[in-house]
């Protein structure tokens, strides 16, 4: 996917006056992207527009108006871009009660380590890569960033309009599995550059 540059973002003064407009498009979005697997954990499938919008808001809250550190913004941000044939997601562990939150956490030790997060197109199941730097030996972060790298056969599923999709949890202490909506199948497929390709109906 192609990095963002300054001159895909919106300047720092008009993006107040827009800015309404573009949050509730970029909502809409999110909620085609987003998907809870169990009750603690949520995957963001991240792309161009989404990416923009954290860099937007990020100028506006620290009010960054200069060039150089204005592309720091976008060297940060570009990183989570999924590559060429990828799909990559933000992962959020939500805990809601604040007093069980070092113990609900602990439990999530080794999420980001080994095969624990997965997409499942039919019988095919892609393992997700953590980037690291977000956990310490004793410590698990609440946000992370993963990656997907497709095979050939399961983009052919993916391509398969009402084939079985998923995406799967699979660690010693939490296991959980959601369907994934077609809405957020044609996401995948336009990330991955196969939007108006042709689909067949699984038979």
């Amino acid at each position: 996917m192609k990095p963002l540059t300054k001159d895909d973002l919106i300047p720092y003064a008009e993006y107040e006056r827009v800015r309404d407009s573009f949050r509730q498009r970029i909502i809409a979005l999110k909620r085609r992207r987003r998907i809870s697997v169990g009750e603690k954990i949520t995957l963001l499938f991240e792309n161009r527009e989404t990416i923009q919008f954290q860099i937007q808001e990020m100028i506006r809250t620290e009010r960054i108006v200069d060039d150089a550190k204005v592309q720091d913004e976008l060297d940060v941000y570009n990183a989570q871009l999924p590559g060429e044939g990828e799909l990559s997601a933000t992962l959020f562990i939500e805990i809601t009660e604040s007093e069980r939150i070092k113990e609900e956490m602990d439990a999530f030790q080794g999420l980001d380590r080994g095969e624990k997060v997965a997409l499942e197109a039919g019988p095919h199941r892609i393992f997700g890569g953590f980037e690291g730097g977000h956990s310490k030996e004793d410590k698990i972060s609440a946000v992370h960033f993963v990656r997907f790298r497709p095979t050939g056969e399961f983009l052919g599923e993916l391509r398969r309009r009402g084939g079985p999709l998923s995406v799967v949890v699979a660690h010693p202490n939490y296991r959980a599995r959601a369907p994934v909506p077609e809405a957020m199948r044609q996401e995948w497929l336009q990330d991955l550059g196969l939007a108006g390709a042709a689909l067949s109906r699984p038979g």
